[in-house]
């Protein structure tokens, strides 16, 4: 079963080499791995995507608990969650009709050519893994000369977990 996990940790340096190490150490294997500053400078947000069953995941859950610059653990994939993946892709286009099937493929796939060479175009697509994948799957009989991709990113609908604080009222 694939799980989301999301870790705020500390912002400090050495955390993600930290947690990486654990997680490897006890030989589970990251699907996915994305680290960003959240909404407090001060902290940051790792966003996991393993695959395992739930005494997996538990162990997991545990093991990052026990981390000093852990500050707190969710099973997103447990939740009602938005995720997203962003994936930037360089793909063979020499001039003319190729380039027209392309940028329609694009175009379906709700995606954008943010650069254009004389025999190639990238493009920058998000959404779900699954529509990362179908695009991708797309483009392979053009060629595909590059491909880079950020991982997985998510958060809980709602205003459940994204924050222990009330929501201020609004003033009059």
């Amino acid at each position: 079963m694939r799980h989301v996990l999301s870790a705020v940790v500390q912002n400090v340096p050495g955390v993600l080499a930290h947690v990486s190490g654990m997680l490897a150490s006890r030989g589970y294997n990251i699907d996915s791995l994305a680290v960003g500053e959240t909404e407090e400078p001060h902290l940051s947000r790792m966003t996991f995507v393993l695959v395992g069953d739930d005494r997996v995941l538990e162990q997991v859950r545990k093991q990052l608990e026990k981390i000093v610059t852990v500050v707190r653990v969710d099973d997103i994939s447990s939740q009602d969650y938005v995720e997203r993946d962003l994936m930037l892709l360089k793909v063979r286009a020499a001039p003319a009709a190729r380039r027209t099937e392309i940028r329609e493929l694009v175009d379906i796939f709700r995606g954008r050519i943010v650069d254009v060479g004389s025999d190639e175009i990238m493009v920058e697509i998000s959404g779900r893994e699954s529509k990362i994948e179908a695009f991708i799957g797309r483009m392979r009989p053009y060629g595909i000369i590059e491909l880079v991709r950020t991982g997985r990113i998510a958060m809980v609908r709602g205003c459940g977990q994204a924050s222990d604080q009330a929501p201020a009222s609004p003033t009059p």
